[in-house]
Formats: C-alpha cells, sequence, structure tokens
C-alpha cells in the first residue's frame, strides 16, 4: 500500500519535534527556505524563487509561513494547509526578511538558517536580525531526518521498486552503434514512466567512460565488448528518491573486467552484509575496501562506499572512513563499491535500511553482469 503523503509522511507532530528540536539546540529559531528541510516539516514542495519563502519556527512560539501573495494558493493546497499552520503573506513592496524579524522580537541570539539558504537571503536576514549569530539549520534538521520513520522506508521502498523496473528495460536499450545519450533519453522516459514526477540523473557509462564514476552522458559509440555503468535515479511524487547501479556488457566481456567484477560483488555484498545497529559507517566502509584492496584493487576504489538518502538523493549518513557514529533502525543509505581501473570500470548499488537486526535491501533487481547481444 503507498504511504498517505499527507497524514503518514508528513504528519503533523513533526512540527512540533522540530519546535522541540530549535529549542534544544538553544536557537531562538529556524529559518527554512524552499528545499529539503522545508518539505520535511511540512510536505510543502516550494519553488525556490528570488521571492522569499520561509517557514518560521520560533523555538518559543508557534511556526508561520511566510509566503508572497502569489504562492499563498499554493502554499494552502498543499500539505502545509492541512497542519494548519499560519501563513502570512506578503506583497511585492514588503520587505519579508524585516517581517520576518518583526514577528520573531527582540532578544533572539542564534538562529538556524536552511543548509539549501541561497546565499544572498542568508545575507538579508542578517542585515533584518544583526544581533542574532547564524548557524547552519542541518544541525538540527539533519538529526531529525537522519532516522526514517516507517512511512518514508515505505516511500523508499517504493522508489525503489520503481528504479528496478527501469533497470530490468535496460538490456533492450542497449545496443552497439546507440549513442550513450541516446540510451540515457529511453531510461530517462522510463524513470518518469515508471512513476518517479522527475528524473534526477542518468549515468550510462560506456568502455572508458565507465571509469569516470560521475560521467555525463556523451554522443560516444557503445561498441561491441564495452562494459557499461548504469547509475539512475529520480523523485517519487512522495518526494523520497531513488539511486541504483547495475553493470551491463555489449557482448563479451574484457577477461580483466570479469576478473575485478568479481571482487566488486563480494565487496558489496560483504558491505551490505555489515549492516546492522551499532556498526559504525567506517566499519560498513571497510567491509568493501578490504577485500577490494586485498585483491589488489585498492587504488582504483576512489569514492565513499555510501551516502545517505531521503529527501535528498545525498544527505547524512555518510558510508566513509571517519564516521563513527553508530548506524540506528531506519537510517537510509546507498552501498555502492566501485573499481575504474581506467580502460572501464564497474560499481554495484542499492538503497538499503538498517533494520533492528540488520537491513533491508530497497533494490531487487540482480547484481550481476549483465551481458547483452
Amino acid at each position: 500500500m503507498k504511504p498517505d503523503v499527507t497524514t503518514e509522511l508528513y504528519p503533523p507532530a513533526r512540527l512540533a519535534r522540530v519546535r522541540e528540536a530549535t529549542a534544544e539546540a538553544g536557537l531562538g529559531a529556524l529559518l527554512l527556505t524552499p528545499g529539503p528541510d522545508l518539505r520535511y516539516a511540512t510536505g510543502y514542495d516550494a519553488i525556490q524563487l528570488e521571492r522569499l519563502t520561509c517557514l518560521v519556527v520560533p523555538a518559543d512560539g508557534d511556526p508561520f509561513l511566510v509566503v508572497p501573495r502569489l504562492e499563498l494558493a499554493a502554499a494552502q493546497a498543499s500539505p502545509a494547509g492541512a497542519l494548519g499552520v499560519e501563513m502570512v503573506p506578503w506583497e511585492e513592496t514588503d520587505d519579508p526578511y524585516a517581517l520576518v524579524a518583526r514577528r520573531l522580537g527582540g532578544g533572539i541570539d542564534a538562529v538556524g538558517v536552511a543548509d539549501r539558504m541561497w546565499a544572498v537571503m542568508a545575507l538579508r536576514f542578517r542585515d533584518a536580525m544583526p544581533g542574532a549569530r547564524q548557524v547552519p539549520a542541518g544541525r538540527v534538521m539533519g538529526r531529525l531526518r537522519i532516522r526514517k520513520s516507517p512511512a518514508e522506508v515505505a516511500a523508499l521502498r517504493e522508489a525503489g521498486a520503481a528504479i528496478d523496473r527501469v533497470h530490468r528495460q535496460v538490456p533492450a536499450m542497449l545496443k552497439a552503434g546507440r549513442t550513450e545519450r541516446e540510451v540515457g533519453r529511453d531510461i530517462a522516459e522510463a524513470i518518469v514512466a515508471e512513476g518517479h514526477a522527475r528524473v534526477d540523473f542518468v549515468i550510462v557509462g560506456s568502455g572508458p567512460n565507465a571509469a569516470s564514476p560521475h560521467h555525463e552522458l556523451s554522443d560516444r559509440v557503445i561498441r561491441p565488448g564495452d562494459p557499461v555503468v548504469v547509475d539512475i535515479g529520480g523523485t517519487m511524487p512522495s518526494g523520497y528518491c531513488s539511486d541504483e547501479t547495475r553493470n551491463y556488457c555489449v557482448g563479451e566481456p574484457p577477461a580483466d573486467y570479469l576478473a575485478y567484477y568479481e571482487v566488486l560483488r563480494r565487496a558489496q555484498e560483504a558491505a551490505c552484509r555489515a549492516v546492522r545497529p551499532g556498526v559504525t559507517p567506517e566499519a560498513v566502509d571497510a567491509a568493501a575496501r578490504e577485500i577490494i584492496a586485498e585483491a589488489g584493487y585498492g587504488e582504483h576504489f576512489i569514492h565513499r562506499t555510501g551516502h545517505g538518502i531521503g529527501l535528498e538523493t545525498h544527505e547524512d549518513p555518510y558510508i566513509v572512513a571517519g564516521n563513527t557514529e553508530p548506524l540506528e533502525p531506519g537510517m537510509a543509505f546507498s552501498v555502492e563499491p566501485g573499481i575504474y581501473p581506467g580502460a572501464h570500470g564497474a560499481r554495484i548499488e542499492d538503497i538499503v535500511v538498517c533494520t533492528e537486526d540488520g537491513f533491508e535491501s530497497m533494490n531487487h533487481v540482480d547484481r550481476d553482469l549483465v551481458v547483452v547481444d
């Protein structure tokens, strides 16, 4: 069953928790402009404009949403309208930054500004509230967002199933003589057709381009014998994201590629099996990295093992050496080791959620190399 976006993913109690966390952090207020923090708090997927839209969450008062008059109807129709949040419209000739400062009053020592707030807006708030020190709102919001609720896990599960359906169509799209861009166009259409609200990225890296983890689509023609990395993702109507990488080869794979692909497969499986409460992200990273290094490919594993995912494709927790914060149930992240020797490369990626006694994978497409004619 699909989660109810309004009542389950964005419950009224969440906004109260945001206010409590603001007070616990010693901040006078949070200022959340359009982006994932605003959507997390209210469900409102506001457009980022030069006109200020800002959810103001005082530590000791009721939150209110400052919106341009012309965006008021959209705000009221969003899940934020069902939460009963006071909406404060402003006119074209008003100064919304001064409006927020007046509503908050004096005596505020520090405010949290949204991590994705435009710099020009942060500067306008600084001028309007000269006595208030600005800190990243992520210090508050990150702690709330890092553990997913059952409804959020259900949304990620739905996103994972949707991107699985796309990957199952990829073999029919990969043919020698087609360009990466042509294949990417077909994949993008399938991402939307399979239920995503938008396409976030499409990576089709063929031959030597497979050795570049964030390769952009190009006009390179796919040739017989080319390994191809396909890393794709999008955002669902719920706001939650998908991200999955699988590997293909057009025709007979190179022998050296097959050798390290088997190592990669074992490393990815080991990292997934390491996931459970109390284990640190750096230990999950090490589980993959040690296998790859022991096989002699350590220098070709050039990125972290994973990143958190939710309302953003990349968010906390990051699965990397140095991150010693223990995993907890509800934390969602990718497990995606890669090996990139240069002539080609490979990466296997699944989204997993830490459970009470292990992990659940959001992706279920076979991780074996797929050889297509």
